[in-house]
């Protein structure tokens, strides 16, 4: 099943406008979750947005609330997307288990992105999370609840899923600096999903 994984970034850029499509159609149910990681940052804060997909709704959110926004994803036709929508904001095509852009931001966001990430690459990610955060940034990343693989699919391809145990993703989160503010698995109010905001232990 892991192999799945490594079919993420073609099939993100060989779905991209399907995926805008579909996305702009459906209800924005995460949005909750998205203010209360900005309600953590100052005005003008700096996101690192990981997997920013076509930037509309969550970067275009972070604009209107007054943020800078430097988006990653490995898909040029989302980065192209973002550009054209956002073009004040910065965005870089890469894969972001090899990002290394020598700065640090204020903020650093994984959102429905990190998840499709095999067991190790998430464990590997915490150093990239820890490269590019400042001394006070806070961090929020969706996961599952429990370790294991699926698979789903999406316009009849297959789409990996992987998780770590909570205790796991604790462990590695403390590693980096980090402690754990809000946690919600499977939160019914956000589509299911299962989120950690997160922020380094200098801001506590």
């Amino acid at each position: 099943m892991t192999h799945l994984a490594s079919r993420i970034i073609g099939h993100y850029e060989k779905h991209a406008a399907a995926w805008d499509n579909d996305r702009q159609k459906s209800a924005w149910n995460d949005q909750l979750w998205h203010d209360r990681f900005i309600d953590h940052l100052p005005p003008g804060a700096i996101v690192l947005d990981l997997g920013c997909g076509s930037g509309r709704p969550v970067a275009q959110h972070l604009h209107h609330r007054g943020l800078r926004v430097t988006g990653v994803d490995s898909s040029p036709t989302m980065i192209s997307l973002c550009r054209s929508r956002l073009p004040d904001h910065e965005w870089v095509v890469a894969d972001m288990r090899r990002l290394s852009l020598g700065r640090r931001f204020d903020a650093i966001l994984a959102w429905d992105s990190f998840f499709h990430l095999d067991h190790d690459d998430q464990r590997r990610m915490f150093a990239v999370f820890g490269e590019h955060s400042s001394a006070d940034a806070v961090l929020m990343l969706n996961t599952g609840p429990e370790h294991g693989e699926g698979v789903g699919g999406y316009r009849g391809d297959p789409l990996y899923h992987a998780s770590l145990a909570p205790a796991e993703y604790v462990t590695l989160i403390n590693g980096i600096g980090f402690e754990v503010i809000e946690y919600a698995a499977n939160d019914a109010r956000a589509g299911g999903r299962t989120v950690w905001l997160c922020r380094s232990r200098a801001k506590s």
